[in-house]
């Protein structure tokens, strides 16, 4: 069969001409032949293949310099970047999925303060950190109040006051009324706080290099619990008999179990799992995780940094969440669990319980 006009082309490949020529330009797919005289591009039969594939790639909408890179390896490679590409639009999809949530809840939902559940529920809690039985210093600060429960894992050589400076940068929630409907709008303004807090303390020079933090806090507004997370630091819920993570690592080994690189059994002895992608920190991602959690009566929340997550497993982590009724009693037993398995981290823990509240 001899070339193919890129009329022809074009309609065999389910491109257009005006695409054809893009892709030519870029040099994504060159014509076989360009004739001299008129200019016309000429195709080959055998160039389909690659053209189809090209038009399959856009139509998951990968960016054009991805689909060069991909066009160019061999079947297999190809398919697994495929693979990690749409784990990442998964992943992405996902965080707005949780964003449009939050915007749905926050923007239907009456003030919870003048609703009679608001009235009927608060939270009893405790928090503990420990240097653990490894590290000369504690790099952690846990803390619980009335209204804010927060765990920061600060890291380099500033992050025992990074992770400090991000927790107080939300601590006069505790403190400032605020309009339950004007959630969001606070939420974004400390949480620009705390960026800036942790780069005043990160500095510039080498005392910035690699300091950062996690911030994984939850902010009571009398009917639910809105949860701001970046970094590996987590929160677990136990409801009835059952115990949910319900914040996403954002690590390099979860963003390779999520692309199916890893398995989650591989990922939990990975010399790099505590690579963090997110953080809060000069040179990082700072974007967080926002979702809104109804509370009820009975709900207990887990928050820890990874020195408890990484290092007792979650039947331990469940059977003391479960077994131990008074917070205070529980962030204890979880703290000395982890240095009874050999305590390599610094380790916090914050418990609260969804109580019903006198009327």
């Amino acid at each position: 069969m001899g070339l193919l006009t890129i009329g022809a082309f074009a309609k065999a490949s389910r491109l257009s001409p005006k695409a054809l020529r893009l892709y030519d330009e870029l040099g994504l797919l060159t014509p076989a032949r360009v004739d001299p005289v008129t200019g016309y591009r000429l195709y080959a039969p055998d160039q389909l293949d690659q053209a189809r594939l090209v038009a399959w790639l856009r139509r998951l909408g990968m960016p054009l310099a991805r689909i060069q890179h991909v066009c160019a390896l061999e079947a297999g490679p190809a398919g697994q970047e495929v693979r990690a590409f749409w784990a990442q639009v998964e992943a992405d999809t996902a965080a707005r999925r949780d964003l449009a949530t939050f915007l749905i809840d926050h923007l239907s939902r009456k003030d919870p303060t003048m609703s009679p559940t608001a009235k009927s529920l608060g939270i009893s809690y405790a928090a503990l950190s420990d240097k653990g039985l490894v590290r000369e210093s504690n790099q952690d600060t846990a803390y619980a109040g009335c209204r804010l429960l927060a765990v920061a894992d600060g890291c380099g050589s500033q992050g025992a006051p990074a992770g400090a400076a991000a927790i107080d940068a939300f601590k006069h929630l505790e403190t400032d009324g605020f309009p339950a409907g004007n959630l969001l709008d606070v939420l974004e303004d400390v949480i620009e706080q705390a960026k800036q807090a942790v780069h005043d303390v990160a500095g510039t020079g080498s005392a910035s290099e690699g300091t950062g933090t996690t911030l994984t806090a939850m902010l009571w507004t009398g009917s639910q619990l809105a949860l701001v997370h970046i970094g590996d630091s987590r929160v677990y819920l136990l409801r009835g008999a059952e115990l949910f993570q319900i914040t996403h690592d954002h690590t390099m080994v979860q963003s390779m179990v999520d692309d199916g690189r890893l398995s989650p059994e591989e990922a939990a002895s990975h010399p790099q799992r505590s690579l963090l992608v997110r953080a809060l920190g000069p040179g990082t991602d700072t974007d967080p995780d926002m979702r809104l959690h109804d509370a009820q009566g009975e709900d207990r929340y887990l928050l820890c940094s990874d020195g408890l997550s990484t290092v007792v497993p979650n039947q331990e982590i469940h059977r003391v969440l479960a077994e131990i009724s008074e917070p205070e009693q529980a962030v204890r037993e979880l703290i000395a669990l982890a240095n009874a398995f050999g305590g390599p981290d610094n380790v916090s823990c914050v418990v609260a319980d969804v109580i019903e509240l006198q009327q």
